[in-house]
């Protein structure tokens, strides 16, 4: 089922989703079950699974020359969508990305997808590599996530890379794309951060899920902005608790947002490890209770592979 169908049944009550990570190179999918076998009591109606691009190594040769080399350091989104879907019968929502994917390559992402019933991706551009100072697409890829949301839509009108392709069978991905509370950090300004937002809705994109964000008058402020751009399709908002010391500075480095300055005073004066992890928790509940009173479509946390965490907030929220 499509993602906006679940918010269609679920009329005014609040969904909940969670988001995971591939296990790293090497890893199991038994590392994937640990995760959410404990989050499956609430009965999420769809899961995400993240992907991440390629990275590369210089590694020496025997002749003493460096020589770039390709690592895939979490492999495997289509397959833990399908074991996801098989274990749990529940619906799995992929992310798809402009780095490192080719226009045919995502082009054959998605008809393997089809074929698992994949019903829902979420369309990302992605970042740049960890020695790169901007992000650089794929050579024959998209630069754009509004590129990628066109391609996507462009296969559920049955439109193919090939144009010998005549009468192709049309898809019917549900697109989701990302939205930023606090803009993307390479905007100038909100109004042109919506204005990328607003084309990709006007592309086809059904649903918007938040970056996180720790202030809800973020995530109000953002809503309403988009409401008057004339962008009206289900805003999701995106949560994770911050439960350890040195989050307080990766957390807005990585992210590009900001933490609120109680939240940053009650974290500083724990002493132990528990204390903050207790205090990130209650943050996140009292977040997730006023956004469940909102109203707001669907609660889509983090997990960032801690389970525990996470089932402490929704078990205080559900």
């Amino acid at each position: 089922m499509k993602v906006t169908e679940y918010f269609g049944k679920a009329q005014d009550n609040t969904l909940i989703s969670f988001e995971i990570l591939p296990p790293l190179k090497g890893g199991r999918m038994q590392d994937i079950f640990k995760i959410l076998d404990p989050l499956m009591e609430f009965k999420p109606p769809f899961v995400d699974v993240t992907y991440h691009r390629e990275e590369f190594l210089y590694k020496q040769n025997p002749a003493g020359f460096y020589e770039k080399v390709a690592i895939r350091k979490r492999p495997g989104t289509v397959g833990i969508c399908a074991a996801i879907m098989n274990r749990y019968g529940v619906d799995a929502v992929p992310h798809l990305l402009c780095g490192g994917f080719t226009r045919e390559q995502t082009e054959d992402a998605l008809i393997d997808l089809n074929f698992l019933n994949v019903q829902n991706v979420l369309a990302l551009r992605g970042d740049a590599r960890q020695f790169e100072s901007k992000f650089e697409p794929e050579a024959g890829g998209h630069h754009y996530a509004l590129d990628l949301v066109k391609q996507i839509k462009d296969m559920n009108e049955g439109k193919y890379l090939d144009s010998n392709i005549e009468n192709g069978l049309q898809t019917e991905f549900c697109i989701g794309i990302a939205g930023y509370p606090e803009k993307h950090f390479e905007a100038p300004n909100m109004e042109f951060d919506l204005t990328w937002t607003k084309a990709k809705v006007d592309a086809g994109a059904d649903y918007i899920v938040t970056q996180m964000f720790f202030d809800n008058k973020n995530y109000f402020a953002y809503v309403d902005a988009c409401r008057k751009a004339g962008i009206n399709v289900p805003i999701v908002p995106g949560l994770k608790p911050i439960t350890k010391q040195y989050q307080l500075n990766s957390i807005p480095r990585h992210f590009f947002i900001n933490l609120p300055e109680a939240l940053v005073k009650e974290f500083s004066k724990a002493i132990t490890p528990e204390a903050r992890a207790q205090i990130g928790v209650e943050w996140c509940t009292e977040q997730s209770k006023e956004l469940k009173a909102a109203g707001v479509p669907c609660l889509h946390y983090y997990t960032m592979g801690d389970s525990a965490i996470i089932r402490k907030i929704v078990e205080s929220v559900y």
